[in-house]
């Protein structure tokens, strides 16, 4: 099937199966953090997914990088977080870890688009 929309990239698919499974784990956050970090996974969660979309949508390399970065940025922040569970003991370390494994899998993917979109950018300039 040809390309149609964000929704087919390969960045996205694995960004929104990572959002699923953080929505998840915030379901089981102590009482004492369902406030605070709860609200704080559940953006960042969320803003990967809406930066790809956003970024795709402006129909310019630069602004989709730009949507891009912000993404990863999300991710990264929620890598902290995933450390502060794992300091805290709140889920098991090897729950965690498979977690913050799919993070830096979409950081890749996030890299590879990036530097494709570069690529497409200077190419068009030409």
């Amino acid at each position: 099937m040809p390309y149609q929309s964000f929704e087919d990239l390969e960045v996205y698919k694995k960004a929104r199966e990572f959002r699923i499974e953080l929505y998840k784990l915030i379901k089981g956050l102590p009482d004492e953090e369902r406030n605070n970090l709860k609200n704080q996974i559940r953006r960042a969660a969320t803003s990967i997914t809406n930066n790809i979309a956003e970024g795709h949508g402006r129909f310019h390399y630069q602004e989709n990088i730009q949507f891009c970065r912000q993404s990863r940025g999300s991710l990264s922040e929620l890598i902290d977080d995933l450390n502060l569970c794992l300091d805290q003991k709140y889920f098991s370390e090897d729950s965690l870890l498979k977690l913050k494994a799919q993070a830096f899998e979409i950081i890749r993917l996030l890299n590879g688009y990036i530097s494709y979109l570069k690529k497409r950018k200077l190419e068009d300039s030409r």
